[in-house]
Order: structure tokens, then C-alpha cells, then sequence
């Protein structure tokens, strides 16, 4: 069979099949409408969720900046005259400035700024001494899927847990991170912390096993250094 020969009957294949497809599609033209208005609109959905979901994520990242600004502020010297955005004491800032985390939180909680949002209202709570709510706060930035800050909320609440005469459940949260490090909380951050509450409750032979497994392990570090000096007896 020639080269010619071959063309045409490729050709002719190709029109069977294109006129085969053109007569199906007139045959099921409702159907395949259906389907192609059903594809648009789920790509429409898409795309404006996506934009959404940026847009909400710019807002939320705007408000948390917010927060921030207020929590970082500057504290007033003693007697100086009142000034905008400048607090006289640390509580009445850390009250404004809960004001706004808590609010980033309600209506963001559902994103990563939320979340972050929690966090640092948990922290303030905390500062001002309304333990119930910091612990939902912290518990619930714990529970962010962001490793690094699901870790610093643990480390807070295992801080809090001690503070609020609660080791044991400080010990579980410090031998979690212990046993699952993150760049924000490190291990030896959190044995060091371990090591704390253990020497804090009389428990100082197990303190003093943690400082001397981090001075071995961390020889020239600074974990290592803070290790070291907790063994070396005070004059």
C-alpha cells in the first residue's frame, strides 16, 4: 500500500469519526449543554472561593498586624501626660490589645491569622488573669495544623498548667514537644522547661538528669551553657 493510498484512507477515517462525533453531540446537544454550564459553574465557584478566601486572608493578616501594633506599644514613662497609643501600664495595654486579638480570632478563626490570633489572645488573658479564657484560647491555637505555632501555644499552656499548680499536665505537654520538636520550639526548650517544673516540685534528680543529658548533647550551645550552669552547685 502506497504513501498515497494510506493518506486517504486516514482521511477518510478521520472524517467517520468527526462526523460520528458532530451527529452525537447533536444527538445528546441537552446533555452535553447540561454538562458544560455544570463544569463552568463549578470552575466559577472555585475561582471566587479562591478569591475569597485571599481576600478574607489579606483582611485577617491586616487585623492581626493590628493587634500587634498595640500589643507592642510603647509603655508611658511614670507621670508623662496621656498620648495617643501610648499605655501607662502594661495591663491596660495588654486589655487593648485583647480586644482586638479576640475579635481577629472570632471572625477569622477558621485561617491561619485566626488561629495566630488566639494564640496571643491566650497570652493576654493570661496577663490579665482571666485563666479560663486564655486556657481556651492557647488550646485552641494548639490545635492549629501550623506546627510551629500549634507548638508555641502548647508551650504557653504548659507554662500556664504550671503556674496554675497543674505539673502533671505541664509535664505531658512538655514531653510532647520533647518527643516532637519544631523550629519555634526546639527540644531542648522544652526539656529545659521540663527540667524547671521537676526542680520547682523537689523532683531534683530528675532535673538533674535532663540539664546533664542537654550539657552533653549541646557541649558549645547555648542549651548546653544554661544546662551546665543549673548543675554547677551556688556558693
Amino acid at each position: 500500500m502506497d504513501s498515497q493510498t494510506r493518506h486517504a484512507l486516514k482521511q477518510d477515517k478521520f472524517v467517520q469519526t468527526t462526523q460520528s462525533s458532530v451527529s452525537w453531540v447533536g444527538e445528546h446537544r441537552s446533555s452535553v449543554l447540561r454538562l458544560s454550564i455544570a463544569v463552568v459553574a463549578v470552575l466559577a465557584l472555585l475561582i471566587a472561593g479562591v478569591i475569597l478566601y485571599n481576600q478574607r486572608s489579606e483582611s485577617a493578616e491586616t487585623a492581626l498586624g493590628a493587634a500587634l501594633d498595640v500589643y507592642t506599644a510603647q509603655l508611658a514613662p511614670p507621670g508623662a501626660p496621656a498620648q495617643k497609643d501610648v499605655y501607662s501600664t502594661s495591663a491596660d495595654r495588654a486589655k487593648a490589645a485583647n480586644l482586638k486579638f479576640v475579635a481577629v480570632a472570632n471572625q477569622y478563626g477558621m485561617i491561619s491569622a485566626g488561629k495566630k490570633a488566639h494564640y496571643f489572645a491566650g497570652l493576654t488573658y493570661q496577663e490579665l488573669g482571666q485563666t479560663a479564657s486564655a486556657e481556651t484560647e492557647l488550646k485552641a491555637a494548639a490545635s492549629s495544623w501550623d506546627s510551629n505555632l500549634s507548638s508555641l501555644a502548647k508551650f504557653a499552656l504548659a507554662g500556664f498548667y504550671h503556674q496554675t499548680s497543674r505539673d502533671p499536665q505541664a509535664i505531658e505537654l512538655y514531653n510532647a514537644l520533647v518527643a516532637k520538636p519544631t523550629q519555634a520550639v526546639p527540644a531542648y526548650t522544652a526539656q529545659l522547661a521540663l527540667a524547671d517544673v521537676y526542680a520547682a516540685s523537689g523532683k531534683t534528680d530528675q532535673a538533674k538528669q535532663i540539664w546533664a543529658k542537654i550539657k552533653d548533647a549541646d557541649k558549645t550551645g547555648p542549651a548546653g551553657s544554661m544546662a551546665a550552669e543549673k548543675l554547677t552547685p551556688r556558693k
